[in-house]
């Protein structure tokens, strides 16, 4: 240890009780975090790339300071994709100062382990007041039955007015619009369920018409758009 002539100089002062770090909640206990094995928790955090042109959410399920689970959702960036993939097999096993130190191939998926590592570590948890915590496995409870993310995407003009393309309850196949040309419904496939039927053998056109929905006043439409081809 190098110390400077100005502290060599110095005279000694004792220093007053030790009271440790602040107590932190993690789940369903408080705890004084001094090693990374202190830290436990499920959450998330959203990252984005330095063009903003895809974003990440990453979720840990983190016990003892160690990442045992981690659930990798991309959008808006077809390479991010593939960084997702590999951050997928990265992650797990690793300590979270290790993962913060680690390049998880896309900026987004980086920034999104900053985030939730700032969270994790300041006891802003998602299971933060949850005794015992979530078990491994408990972030695939985000993706629902059929397990793919939850997705919106819509298009819209000042010239054409609004496109829905995919909203939670799948892809949209058909918009329903009344007589002045409004929104009033729209007819989806929920692909989870078409995929999940047809790996069970039901041939793709049975398995895509039951997997089929509708939401608002469909059957009361005056005309019927395909928002991506018209």
């Amino acid at each position: 240890m190098l110390y400077s002539t100005e502290v060599k100089n110095m005279c000694s002062v004792k220093k007053g009780a030790y009271h440790g770090p602040a107590p932190i909640p993690e789940e369903g206990k408080w705890v004084q975090a001094k090693e990374i094995k202190d830290i436990n928790g499920l959450t998330h955090g959203i990252g984005w790339c330095a063009p903003q042109q895809g974003a990440c959410k990453l979720t840990l399920n983190v016990k003892e300071g160690i990442i045992e689970e981690a659930l990798v959702e991309t959008i808006g960036c077809s390479g991010m994709t593939h960084s997702a993939a590999m951050a997928s097999e990265i992650l797990p096993g690793k300590t979270l100062l290790e993962a913060l130190n680690t390049d998880l191939v896309c900026d987004a998926i980086n920034v999104a382990m900053r985030e939730l590592f700032l969270q994790i570590v300041y006891g802003r948890t998602q299971t933060a007041f949850s005794e015992g915590g979530l078990p491994i496995g408990a972030s695939l409870d985000d993706l629902g039955k059929g397990m793919r993310s939850q997705i919106g995407t819509m298009f819209g003009t000042k010239k054409k007015g609004t496109r829905y393309l995919e909203l939670t309850e799948g892809y949209v196949t058909r918009m329903a619009l009344d007589e002045e040309k409004q929104v009033i419904g729209y007819e989806f496939i929920h692909l989870g369920k078409m995929m999940e039927a047809i790996k069970k053998g039901i041939e793709p056109a049975a398995a895509m018409e039951k997997a089929k929905g509708q939401y608002g006043r469909f059957d009361e439409a005056d005309s019927y758009i395909d928002p991506r081809e018209q």
